[in-house]
């Protein structure tokens, strides 16, 4: 199989090469493409000069700063066009462990889409206060009940998608702009019938840089559930009326 994590970037140049070579030492099979937002911080130039020395290193520059789901669907696009049959999502920021990666490629093999969960069974957070450990679970619970599903982690970040997963889905209509892109693409691989396996990890905090998480994120993903969520349901019961099954 051939294998290229994807990393966004806005402002991560501290902590982009760390990752990067913990990357390279867990899962050196792996092609990477740094999807870097025109950070205003110089990440770009510094993805630039790490793929000069690295040819498993690739780096897709961006006008602006666009939003994480813009991103990775860009990220997805390029992928899909050069054959790469895993494509895998991680954060810049340290808080996805590479060392975990391997266990999340293995999972493929008997699934669709293979989520690093924090919230199942062997999974773990550090150095997150209870309010956002909270928040993170409350986000969870209202999205997989509104939408109908059995995802413990639903808003993850650390994911694995096989490349007719994606080719299964119609990413020119996906819009979901902030963290809500992770529900958006877990309720759209579920819709298709296809198989989702939760791995467990241990999230870790970010060191540098600051958290992309904001009120108008969390009101974007909220609103976006709810009217997925409705929409569903007016479906199955406009079937129920019409006689459909």
């Amino acid at each position: 199989m051939r294998v290229v994590t994807i990393i966004p970037t806005y402002n991560e140049r501290q902590s982009l090469p760390l990752t990067l070579d913990r990357l390279r030492a867990a899962v050196p099979d792996s092609d990477v493409l740094v999807v870097d937002d025109n950070s205003p911080d110089g990440t770009g130039a510094v993805a630039d000069r790490i793929a000069a020395k690295d040819p498993a290193v690739h780096v897709l520059h961006r006008h602006g700063k666009d939003g994480l789901g813009a991103a990775y669907i860009a990220g997805f696009r390029w992928a899909l066009e050069r054959g790469y049959d895993v494509l895998v999502e991680m954060d810049a920021d340290g808080s996805h462990q590479p060392e975990q990666l391997p266990a999340l490629i293995d999972a493929v093999a008997r699934a669709h889409l293979v989520i690093g969960s924090r919230w199942v069974p062997g999974g773990s957070v550090v150095n997150w206060p209870l309010h956002r450990k909270l928040l993170s679970r409350a986000g969870s619970l209202y999205s997989r009940t509104m939408l109908g599903l059995t995802v413990r982690d639903i808003t993850a970040g650390y994911r694995a998608f096989r490349r007719e997963t994606l080719e299964s889905i119609d990413l020119a209509t996906v819009d979901s702009v902030g963290y809500g892109f992770q529900v958006d693409m877990t309720f759209r691989v579920a819709k298709c019938g296809l198989r989702i396996v939760e791995v467990p990890i241990t999230f870790v905090e970010r060191e540098y840089g600051d958290s992309k998480m904001s009120g108008n994120i969390v009101f974007e993903a909220i609103a976006n559930v709810t009217r997925w969520g409705i929409a569903a349901r007016w479906s199955v019961l406009a079937g129920h009326l019409s006689g459909r099954p």
